[in-house]
């Protein structure tokens, strides 16, 4: 593609170009995995790829460093996949369409993968240079972090030595984050049955939103479609009979929804249509600013079978509209750092049942198990089930870290201030991996990125620079 032949640090942007050719998402990242493999075949480095793609690159020291602690070197090798409505890209088999626009590099109609290609492009470039300083290197490069840490948690570290980690998968510059957040994903399903009703059928949309992560961006203020439609369902059912035939909204639990739809049939249309005007029109005022183009709009529709019946329309419409969402409790300690929240990601129906996947999150282990609970309570009550695909601890602070002091004064040295040292209310694979290397001292840094996990999410060009240069610097002082 050569878009990005002309930015610097040259080789990071070479290879994050290289990685934007080759499909990626999560679950399918076995053609990345062995693009990583092929690297170090061509450069005669040890490697290893194990059953879930997880990869290994080991490099030894540079002269000078041989008694240096080992480093890993982290960061993961999926993205997240959105797209806008009107893109055809296949992101399955296609390529991303990048582009550069000032200090900004972007991909035309879908996400970038700058979560968290970067740290791979950074890894690689560590990997083959000849002129970089630092000890004995182990590269992990993980798979499936944005669906449930799947490979770290899969990964055998039995062989692996490192003392100190740098885990590149942060998107503010200038924070070096120091612990994270655990998180449970709770699948909920609410058997239906369906029967015929007679009225007049519409598609209710919600969109307009501008989504974001779950856990970085949850205390924003934005809106949730799925929390949306609920709202917008339970009025209508004040108003008016209603029977849902489909309702569906996001993609992922671990991204905010920005849009969603439901096919409805209502017995009073002209009720329905004032309801969705009013509501419309408050939604505009309650989110002016942290969500300004929110709609809901009704549009004439088939059914394309029968409804669900009535105590089954009940169940779905009580379960959206009273489901928890957004932020559940602010930290004490840190001050502006969310200690726990979850996010409605995704809700859809199918002929028998309605499944909603959540995102639960937080940086203490008993609040996180309770707001899990509390959704849980809900739809067992409303006759449904809950299952529990993934869960991890949080990564917490260690008071005593070598790494975090090295780091803090490669940071002073670069930038010539003092860093942030920050908690994340996200999921980073240092908990996961601290856990299987008791002693692994880890930290967490990254260039700037912004709206990432939706379509206009972008890397910012000098900010990757400067990350760079902490990246060696930091190195250069583990001896």
């Amino acid at each position: 593609m050569n878009v990005l032949s002309g930015l610097e640090p040259k080789n990071v942007f070479h290879f994050f170009e290289q990685i934007c050719a080759i499909p990626h998402g999560s679950y399918h990242t076995k053609a990345i995995s062995d693009y990583l493999v092929a690297f170090a075949k061509e450069r005669g480095l040890k490697y290893r790829q194990d059953e879930a793609n997880n990869v290994i690159i080991w490099k030894g020291a540079t002269p000078g460093y041989e008694n240096a602690p080992t480093v890993m070197l982290q960061g993961h090798m999926d993205m997240v996949c959105e797209k806008d409505p009107d893109c055809a890209k296949d992101m399955e088999t296609e390529s991303l369409d990048l582009f550069v626009d000032g200090d900004e590099v972007g991909a035309r109609g879908t996400t970038l993968g700058g979560d968290d290609g970067i740290a791979v492009a950074m890894g690689l470039a560590i990997l083959d240079a000849d002129d970089i300083a630092h000890g004995p290197l182990e590269c992990l490069f993980t798979v499936d972090e944005e669906v449930g840490m799947i490979g770290a948690r899969a990964l055998d570290a039995s062989d692996l030595k490192a003392k100190y980690m740098i885990n590149i998968d942060s998107e503010e510059e200038k924070v070096l984050t120091v612990s994270c957040a655990g998180s449970t994903r709770a699948v909920c399903t609410l058997p239906v049955k369906r029967e015929p009703f007679a009225g007049e059928t519409f598609t209710l949309t919600v969109d307009g939103l501008i989504g974001g992560h779950s856990g970085e961006e949850i205390h924003k203020g934005r809106a949730n479609s799925n929390i949306l439609m609920g709202r917008a369902l339970y009025e209508l059912s004040e108003k008016t009979e209603v029977r849902i035939v489909d309702v569906r909204g996001g993609t992922k639990d671990n991204a905010i929804p920005r849009d969603a739809s439901a096919v409805i049939t209502v017995a009073n249309a002209a009720a329905a249509q004032r309801v969705v005007t009013e509501l419309d029109a408050a939604l505009k005022g309650e989110f002016h600013t942290a969500d300004s183009g929110v709609s809901v709009r009704l549009s004439p529709a088939e059914a394309a079978g029968p409804a669900l019946d009535a105590d089954s329309t009940r169940r779905v419409i009580c379960f959206l509209f009273c489901a928890p969402n957004g932020v559940q409790m602010m930290s004490a300690d840190v001050p502006g750092l969310v200690q726990t929240s979850l996010n409605l990601g995704q809700v859809f129906s199918e002929e028998d049942k309605v499944t909603a996947r959540f995102m639960v999150r937080s940086s203490v282990n008993s609040q996180k198990d309770e707001t899990t609970e509390r959704v849980a309570a809900l739809t067992k009550a409303l006759g449904g089930s809950i299952e529990i695909p993934a869960s991890y601890s949080a990564w917490e602070y260690r008071p005593d870290s070598p790494l975090r002091d090295v780091t803090v004064e490669a940071f002073r040295a670069v930038y010539g201030e003092e860093p942030t040292i920050a908690a994340l209310h996200a999921g980073l694979e240092c908990g996961i991996l601290s856990g299987k290397m008791p002693e692994l001292d880890c930290i967490s840094f990254g260039p700037d990125l912004t709206n990432i996990h939706t379509p206009r999410e972008r890397l910012h060009i000098a900010s990757t620079r400067r990350v760079w240069q902490l990246t060696l610097e930091t190195l250069k002082r583990i001896r």
